[in-house]
């Protein structure tokens, strides 16, 4: 027998509609829904950890973490790679 983590390990299920998604989608999907249900208290932490960023433009981000990925990119002119981990390590907090 095979030891170690199975292919079907790697999809999880979402409760919405049974659809099968691939583990790291379902935790993208779950970091979306934690950063846009919060957002109205995430907002000002996200002022002070990316101060660059004006409250016009995180009236616009509304929570979205692509917006807010985007934003980081631009104003702090990292990778995307760079730009979406702080995202995600500021959305699990």
């Amino acid at each position: 027998p095979r030891i170690g983590t199975t292919y079907a390990s790697l999809f999880m299920t979402t409760a919405d509609n049974d659809q099968q998604l691939p583990f790291s989608l379902m935790e993208e999907r779950m970091n979306n829904d934690r950063i846009e249900g919060n957002w109205k208290e995430m907002k000002g932490k996200a002022q002070q950890k990316w101060g660059k960023l004006t409250d016009d433009e995180l009236d616009q981000v509304d929570g979205r973490r692509e917006e807010l990925i985007g934003k980081v990119q631009q104003h702090y002119g990292k990778t995307r790679d760079e730009a979406e981990r702080e995202v995600d390590e500021f959305s699990s907090k």
